[in-house]
């Protein structure tokens, strides 16, 4: 990061980014932890996270605050200005994150069936592409690494695709296996949230990208905005 003339500014520019970092951490072990939960059927973990998301909540209210503050004081110009407002969108984002994470937790208590479904041979695996995603995407963010930020939005295919795999077997394991209709459909939906954390790690990797070259990022094919947000 440039040195500015006024120390203060480059204190307020760090705060910005160590409270983009914080969220980001959080919103991992999330994710981390409410798969955890759900393999192991904890309901102490799963209600962790849930009660952890407004954490998440708060420093996001704490990073629009400072933004905006830094906005009217400095009047940032240029690469100073896309830190700021990548900051400030990128918090709402990881905050979004934060809220799939406290849904899939949620779901710990909805699984019936676990000897007939098993939950460890479906999901984890592409709980781990979606987690690496968010790591790596904080990586590029704290470096301004905008090569790393590409490969985030390239892996975002393979987790789409894990998703497709995973919607056409479940939906077949339904059609053949009746009883197991509602614990696999609570599957799907931890699934789709999965794949949304993996979108909105992309659109996190686009903002870096940004912020970094002052370009759009084209490497990625248009993807239909959740407008409808997480499903509590």
């Amino acid at each position: 990061m440039v040195d500015h003339t006024v120390k203060a500014f480059d204190s307020e520019i760090g705060q910005l980014r160590g409270l983009v970092a914080e969220m980001g951490g959080l919103a991992e072990v999330a994710i981390r932890d409410a798969i955890t939960a759900l393999v192991h059927h904890d309901e102490e973990l799963a209600a962790q996270v849930v009660a952890a998301d407004a954490r998440l909540d708060a420093l996001e209210a704490e990073v629009d605050r400072l933004a905006v503050r830094t906005i009217a004081l400095r009047a940032p110009m240029a690469d100073d200005l896309r830190d700021v407002i990548a900051a400030l969108k990128i918090s709402g984002v990881i905050e979004r994150i934060g809220d799939y994470a406290k849904n899939i937790a949620k779901r710990v208590n909805a699984l019936e069936g676990r000897t007939k479904i098993d939950p460890v041979t479906l999901v984890p695996t592409m709980a781990e592409i979606a987690e690496s995603m968010v790591r790596d995407v904080l990586n590029a963010y704290g470096s301004r690494d905008a090569t790393l930020a590409v490969e985030v939005i390239r892996r975002d295919e393979k987790l789409d695709q894990f998703y497709n795999t995973l919607f056409r077997s479940l939906l077949t394991h339904m059609m053949e296996n009746p009883a197991t209709i509602t614990s696999a459909a609570q599957l799907l939906f931890i699934a789709r949230n999965l794949e949304r954390i993996g979108d909105h790690a992309t659109n996190v990797a686009e903002m870096v990208y940004y912020a970094a070259t002052g370009e759009y990022c084209t490497e990625r094919d248009s993807h239909t905005d959740d407008i409808s947000g997480p499903i509590a």
